[in-house]
């Protein structure tokens, strides 16, 4: 469908006429007239205007309109449905729990990362994958899982183990926090996260990396399989002392030396 089809598809939905709709977005009448009806041409034709990034921000966010929509890559005209369609679930689909009935915490190595996809949701998978628990991490369901490569590198490193709280709910996410997104197309990725839930349906995923050899990028809602919020993580990278303690350390030596000498002294 044309994209002046989708604008008049918007209108109707509304109960709207051409001179109303522009008062909404805040155009003139002669605009969304010359987009949806063309304007005259010499010949007795009429040329469709194609509608300008103001116009269809305009829109977007006057109506709580989905963009994908507008563009032909859904057909959930309406921000709400769009997040109401998605297959994200409020509960873990598979949980695992000890002898008292306690949840586990499933750990997810780098080698179970492919399987993870299409068994996050199998119980029998669940249960094949080692699972522990850590008296700290009790009010709710966790999962740990082994940090792979280097985007997030000036927080978490290759090999670090991070543990995620399953976010209950994609309008909960904590804007600037750093989440495990679990999803049909990029599979498992550790990124600091901004909500755009509400406005666009989508989060925004950043990296930590400040090389530039990891761009930032959006991920639609629907494609979310699962999310854990990370509250904890295990590393073996040792950080190396500060400038500051080298000094102190420095300082130390020397009024140790400067003593050990004013002694000599004395004593002599």
């Amino acid at each position: 469908m044309e994209i002046s089809k989708k604008i008049v598809a918007i209108r109707d939905a509304f109960n709207l006429n051409n001179f109303s709709f522009s008062k909404r977005i805040g155009v003139t009448g002669t605009t969304i007239d010359s987009i949806i009806n063309g304007r005259p041409q010499p010949d007795g034709s009429r040329k469709r205007t194609k509608p300008g990034y103001d116009v269809l921000t305009a829109i977007i966010n006057e109506f709580n309109i989905n963009p994908d929509y507008l563009f032909g890559k859904s057909d959930n005209m309406l921000y709400s449905k769009a997040t109401k369609n998605s297959m994200y679930s409020e509960i873990p689909q598979v949980v695992s729990v000890n002898s008292s009935g306690n949840e586990n915490i499933v750990y997810v190595p780098l080698q179970a990362r492919a399987g993870y996809l299409n068994g996050y949701g199998d119980a029998n998978y669940i249960e094949q994958l080692s699972s522990f628990s850590i008296p700290l991490l009790n009010n709710g369901t966790y999962r740990c899982f082994e940090v792979q490569g280097n985007s997030m590198v000036g927080t978490f490193f290759d090999g670090d183990l991070v543990f995620g709280k399953y976010v209950e709910s994609l309008n909960d996410v904590k804007n600037g926090r750093v989440y495990v997104i679990v999803s049909k197309n990029d599979g498992i990725v550790l990124k600091r996260v901004i909500n755009r839930i509400n406005e666009r349906g989508k989060l925004i995923l950043k990296s930590d990396n400040k090389t530039g050899n990891y761009p930032t990028y959006t991920i639609n809602a629907d494609e979310i399989m699962e999310l854990w919020y990370v509250t904890m993580f295990a590393s073996k990278q040792m950080p190396e002392p500060v400038d500051v303690y080298d000094r102190l350390h420095d300082l130390e030596s020397k009024v140790i030396e400067l003593e050990q000498q004013i002694s000599k002294k004395t004593s002599s």
